[in-house]
């Protein structure tokens, strides 16, 4: 038998072995938990990371994420970056790249990736960070452009679109993982059958073409264990040591978000 945490099994009905979903993001961006995303959950396999693409609008006057600094140098708060809101992958970056480059540019909250990614098309707005699947069919189209994609190598699905540490910024290095997890306390033969399992189905020839054309990397043979997983769901700040909420819940007041299409 495996034991729930007494804040969870009081809310859920939540069979042992039958994983559920956090995010370790939520550590940070919403009002304290009532559970611990590391301490709670039993790791079962990394299942896949996935990059974000730096799109722009054809009207913007660049080339590369070079030239692209170097404009938004010359027009300081004359452009902006569509993001999904506060605290969301997108914005974090768009805070990350004004702050290693010199730039400033406003930042437009959105009600999801796909609004963003249609004013970026439309030239409402000049950016955003995006995922593979909402943005390279419009890359591909030749209705938008990417500078980069948030990778220490290029996407196999998007050869074309150079990596972070190819322009010169590694720094912006990030990537959407996803992993599964189990309750605390789960039995190490269920852990063990459930990563057999995930393991089988990633190597499956047409799951893996369908994650890698939305832009999801499926990870290495060596990597797909529990023991792996633990370091990555792991908050880490700079120093090495444990992120602090209230470090990361601060306000740049130098960038207000705009919101859009919100009521």
């Amino acid at each position: 038998m495996c034991a729930l945490p007494k804040n969870i099994a009081a809310t859920k009905k939540w069979p042992c072995g039958q994983p559920n979903n956090h995010s370790a993001a939520a550590l940070h961006l919403v009002p304290p938990l009532q559970y611990d995303v590391v301490k709670d959950f039993e790791p079962v396999l990394l299942l896949a990371d996935a990059p974000l693409l730096l799109v722009a609008s054809k009207a913007v006057p660049a080339n590369d994420l070079r030239e692209f600094i170097a404009w938004l140098k010359l027009n300081p708060d004359k452009s902006s970056m569509g993001t999904v809101g506060a605290g969301s992958p997108g914005h974090l970056l768009g805070l990350l790249l004004q702050k290693e480059t010199g730039t400033r540019f406003g930042l437009v909250a959105y009600r999801g990736a796909g609004p963003a990614m249609q004013d970026v098309v439309a030239g409402q707005i000049e950016t955003t960070f995006a995922n593979t699947a909402t943005s390279l069919p419009h890359v591909r189209a030749g209705s938008a452009k990417a500078f980069v994609v948030t990778a220490k190598k290029r996407l196999a699905v998007a050869p074309d679109i150079p990596s972070v540490d190819e322009a010169g910024l590694p720094v912006l290095h990030f990537s959407l993982w996803a992993g599964l997890f189990a309750p605390r306390g789960t039995p190490k033969d269920i852990i063990s059958k459930l990563n057999t399992a995930a393991v089988s189905t990633l190597g499956d020839p047409t799951i893996r073409e369908s994650l890698a054309e939305q832009g999801f990397e499926i990870p290495q043979r060596e990597r797909e264990t529990p023991r792996r997983l633990v370091p990555i769901r792991r908050p880490r700040s700079r120093n090495g040591g444990r992120s602090s909420r209230r470090r990361t819940s601060r306000r740049n007041k130098a960038s207000p978000t705009l919101q859009r299409g919100r009521p």
